[in-house]
């Protein structure tokens, strides 16, 4: 993932911000969000599903780190707390994606919006969009912008469903 100008533009970070990155391991989006969140005086948060992957304290030193174990724990998060949720490699990598959507979908904001980018090829895009609805996400869309990634992007509505 070098060329992140494109995946950029999805983002108008506003000051107060909260953007939560769930990954397998420290990337450049981590990077991107720790920067673009000091710039407004928001807060970044980062999980890691490693164990092993420990550098990633020392290379973002503005940024609250949450190292989950294995992909069967869920990662913690508070209620309403995140503007922004983007979940790389771990949706097909964790054990129960219906787990990391619930997640999801309360640690977000009204109007907020969920990403998910896996790998070309590894993603189902029909059933993710279709989960996606089913757990009251709303207009989920495939963006072809990261060389070698899938993305969907979809909506958390305020009052739809869930009601949180």
């Amino acid at each position: 993932m070098t060329n992140l100008e494109q995946f950029k533009k999805l983002f108008n970070p506003l000051p107060g911000n909260h953007y939560l990155h769930v990954t397998t391991a420290l990337d450049d989006i981590a990077f991107l969000f720790e920067k673009a969140m000091q710039d407004v005086g928001g807060k970044f948060d980062l999980v890691i599903y490693d164990q092993n992957n420990l550098q990633a304290d020392l290379k973002l030193p503005y940024t609250n780190i949450q190292h989950v174990k294995d992909f069967k724990k869920p990662f913690r998060s508070l209620p309403r707390d995140h503007d922004i949720v983007v979940l790389k490699d771990i949706f097909y990598a964790h054990e129960n994606q219906k787990m990391i959507l619930k997640l999801a979908y309360l640690t977000l904001a009204n109007a907020a919006n969920i990403i998910i980018i896996e790998k070309k090829g590894v993603m189902d895009i029909g059933a993710v969009k279709a989960m996606l609805e089913e757990y009251e996400f709303r207009a989920p869309n495939e963006i072809d912008i990261i060389d070698g990634y899938d993305l969907i992007i979809a909506k958390k509505m305020h009052m739809w469903g869930n009601g949180l």
